[in-house]
């Protein structure tokens, strides 16, 4: 899901059958951003960086390598800029169709799901 922060709008959406990883997805995709865009990724992104240059993700810590305080100082920076698109991801999972397994015919699950982000979008204006 793509989210504009400035009007905390959903541009796109794409979905996988199943369970699907986060990049993969988004390579599947075929949405692609101007060179100007700054993206606000988890790790499920990882590999990100090398096709897009503003890209803003959080540092992991590792067994043998700690973080510093401004590693600590710019994980924070970013999970705040983040905690918005979380909260969009929360709203709309309260629709039960997302949230849970989808039983139904696959054919309709893309209009079922645009019909939510439509949904959500209304809400905002």
């Amino acid at each position: 899901m793509a989210v504009n922060k400035k009007n905390k709008k959903i541009v796109a959406t794409h979905y996988g059958n199943g369970k699907t990883h986060d990049f993969e997805l988004y390579k599947r995709s075929k949405l692609r951003f101007t060179k100007k865009t700054r993206l606000d990724l988890d790790l499920g992104y990882k590999g990100m960086e090398k096709l897009h240059s503003h890209v803003r993700m959080p540092k992991k810590k590792s067994k043998y390598h700690l973080l510093t305080k401004n590693d600590v100082a710019k994980n924070k920076r970013i999970s705040k800029s983040r905690v918005l698109i979380e909260h969009i991801i929360r709203r709309v999972k309260i629709f039960r169709i997302v949230s849970e397994r989808y039983r139904n015919r696959r054919k309709r699950f893309s209009l079922r799901f645009n019909l939510i982000a439509a949904i959500y979008n209304f809400e905002l204006s």
